[in-house]
């Protein structure tokens, strides 16, 4: 897995992109004390769900991975 430049700044801003998508379509709604960790989880898995995301084996998703596959997504969203 290749290190993004500025993967923080793009973890959030797919996050942030994220919860938007899952409230627009009726998903989730998310609160305030949700942890950043669930929310790359659940982000992750709708859109690999809805197909957007190529999906991971499940072998290799953690925490590390989701967030570089999420950061990938949100360098390509506008």
């Amino acid at each position: 897995m290749k290190k993004i430049k500025n993967e923080k700044e793009l973890v959030r801003k797919a996050i942030d992109l994220g919860v938007t998508y899952a409230e627009k379509r009726g998903a989730a709604i998310f609160e305030p004390t949700d942890s950043a960790n669930e929310k790359v989880e659940y982000i992750y898995r709708l859109l690999v769900h809805d197909k957007v995301i190529q999906p991971l084996p499940e072998v290799h998703v953690s925490q590390v991975s989701m967030r570089h596959k999420l950061a990938i997504w949100a360098s390509k969203v506008n």
